[in-house]
């Protein structure tokens, strides 16, 4: 037997910080966290019909965008906190999270016309956002996915508009999951003090890619083989009860109340 597999090996490794490979692993389970909650099973606490909910939000977001007097955005963005009361704490932060994120942004935007003397044009676009963001993200924590693909389905969207969506939805999590396991194998396996680690991740994005074209690859084949034509068949039916026509009528009131302050 060698000499040298006899000696005692003393190599301490140096110490070296992972703060890059743990932001990169929260930032990914952050991005799963959010997809994942759109699959989990929840009804909703009033029983709104998920196509009574996506027509709602359209009607909001439309009107909004298109109403001209400061005191329907503002009613409308009590509205929102009203709205926003009836979750739970954990959509509660979602919807205030994705809601600032957006206004923070376009405020940074106009803030030059602030100077130029358009500050209230510029707070009214910035009040349109905000609602507008939180709508569509009160829509997405209270129903499923599922639920929203038979409903762009019963709008008559195209098939391959709501085949992308559907996909994409899908996708992100699995090579999410894929990513995060490499990373987690590129945390394990990094031994002593390495200044490159952004190089290593960027080996690692290197592998979704090549991975994510294998399985586009394979879905194509499976689909094929399945007969898959690219059209969606919607075999679930919505049921509309008392509180979707209450919702109705509370569209139509809100249309109601959006041309009486136009025309103030």
């Amino acid at each position: 037997m060698p000499e040298w597999l006899l000696k005692k090996d003393n190599y301490t490794p140096l110490k070296d910080k992972n703060a890059f490979i743990d932001k990169s692993i929260l930032s990914i389970f952050n991005v799963l966290a959010r997809f994942r909650m759109q699959t989990k099973l929840r009804t909703s606490k009033f029983g709104i019909n998920p196509l009574t909910k996506l027509i709602s939000t359209l009607i909001l977001i439309i009107f909004v965008s298109l109403s001209r007097n400061f005191y329907f955005i503002l009613i409308t963005n009590v509205l929102i906190l009203v709205l926003m009361n009836l979750l739970s704490t954990k959509e509660i932060k979602y919807v205030v999270k994705a809601s600032l994120a957006a206004t923070i942004f376009t405020f940074i935007i106009l803030l030059p016309s602030i100077f130029l003397g358009y500050g209230n044009n510029s707070l009214m676009i910035t009040l349109k956002v905000l609602v507008s963001v939180a709508s569509v993200s009160i829509l997405t924590c209270t129903t499923q996915w599922n639920e929203l693909i038979i409903a762009l389905k019963i709008f008559k969207i195209p098939d391959i508009f709501i085949l992308v969506l559907d996909i994409t939805m899908k996708y992100i999590v699995i090579l999410g999951e894929f990513s995060l396991n490499m990373v987690y194998a590129l945390k394990l396996r990094s031994v002593g003090r390495n200044n490159n680690k952004s190089t290593a991740l960027s080996g690692v994005v290197g592998t979704m890619f090549i991975k994510s074209k294998e399985m586009a690859e394979e879905m194509y084949g499976a689909m094929e083989s399945r007969g898959f034509t690219g059209t969606y068949k919607v075999y679930m039916k919505f049921n509309f009860k008392l509180v979707d026509y209450i919702c109705i009528i509370l569209n139509l009131n809100f249309i109601c109340a959006y041309f009486y302050f136009d025309r103030l």
